[in-house]
């Protein structure tokens, strides 16, 4: 894959041509990859679920120890699950952020990808990047969520409405199948 002058120069005559992105990242973008791996991916899930079953078992075990009554066990059950759902959503939402704060400058981003890769373009930065860089993706309503495989831990975020035609979301989809596995 080349890029020339801020133009694809690449075609697949094999699998088509390559499909073209340009977006401005949010922090929403960024808050639904994070909400839509803490659902959909294994480590997500551990990651997410984790905080509450330490705290209720935690409540458990210093219940069971000092022989409080059952109604001291519920109300404490109560708060520390509330309390642990809380922590996680923020956690989740500064994660967001803390994402977003990176990729943030770079301003109006352009990404062309095709079966090889992608190329990024932002105002401050571009690089281009290989599927093997990813192990997996995930797709939201609004989002393609790429997660990082064994040599790269981070996520892309590829916003839906930067579609420059509505059948680039299908065809974008189609080479994440071919390279990535789904989630």
């Amino acid at each position: 894959m080349s890029i020339k002058g801020g133009e694809s120069s690449h075609q697949d005559s094999e699998r088509g041509t390559a499909v073209e992105f340009v977006y401005e990242p949010t922090v929403a973008d960024f808050e639904e990859a994070v909400r839509g791996r803490a659902l959909r991916s294994p480590a997500g899930r551990v990651q997410a679920v984790m905080p509450l079953l330490l705290a209720v078992a935690t409540v458990v075990v210093f219940s069971a120890l000092r022989d409080s009554p059952l109604p001291l066990w519920i109300i404490s059950l109560v708060l520390v699950v509330a309390i642990s759902v809380w922590g996680t959503l923020r956690g989740l939402h500064t994660t967001a952020r803390r994402l977003f704060s990176i990729v943030g400058p770079y301003g109006q981003c352009r990404m062309v990808a095709d079966d090889r890769g992608a190329v990024s373009t932002g105002e401050r930065v571009s690089f281009t990047v290989e599927w093997t860089v990813f192990r997996e993706y995930l797709e939201t309503p609004g989002l393609f969520v790429l997660l990082g495989g064994d040599r790269a831990a981070g996520v892309a975020v590829l916003p839906k409405r930067g579609a420059q035609d509505p059948a680039d979301v299908d065809r974008l989809r189609g080479i994440l199948d071919r390279n990535l596995k789904r989630l």
